[in-house]
């Protein structure tokens, strides 16, 4: 498996985490009543805030990501050649992250992808309330459907990956 699928991977569960946390957070809230049907404040502040810890925990598991991976690099490396120095483990961990322009592609098709479902969930939002559904509907529609591309997006990567452009 590659490093782009590797990372790929990675980012897929943090943001299916992510969503899942919000979704109980949010559904418990609602369930138990403990806020009003058109508290858009409460809704607004929750989604910034998980908006402010995705990105956080994903720099975070990137950084941890990239670590275990540059270790597991070094280890096979000194496994499958025991007099290998410092430059030959570090020249093995680059060539491991290289992208080149296959990569570009995926990740440009990918990309439009995400920003398909995105923007589907856009106008979804906007005829909720046309229909005359809760504002608050409409911005969890926006939440998730983001969310929901980003995630898409990095599915659609892997497919690419795994058959071609």
């Amino acid at each position: 498996m590659s490093y782009q699928e590797k990372r790929t991977i990675v980012s897929i569960i943090t943001g299916l985490l992510i969503l899942g946390a919000y979704c109980i957070y949010a559904y418990g809230k609602a369930q138990t009543g403990m806020v009003t049907v058109g508290d858009m404040k409460f809704w607004a502040v929750t989604m910034l805030i998980f908006i402010g810890v995705g990105i956080v925990v994903n720099i975070v598991i990137q950084i941890v990501f990239h670590i275990l991976l540059s270790i597991s690099v070094a280890v096979i490396e000194k496994v499958n050649d025991i007099n290998s120095d410092d430059k030959a483990i570090e020249k093995s961990i680059e060539q491991e992250m290289v992208t080149d322009e296959m990569d570009k592609l995926i990740e440009l098709k990918s990309m439009r992808i995400g920003f398909i479902v995105a923007g589907i969930g856009f106008i979804a939002a906007l005829v909720s309330l046309i229909l005359n559904y809760s504002p608050v509907l409409m911005i969890n529609i926006l939440f998730v459907s983001f969310s929901l591309g980003s995630i898409i997006e990095g599915f659609t990567t892997l497919y690419y990956y795994r058959n071609g452009i």
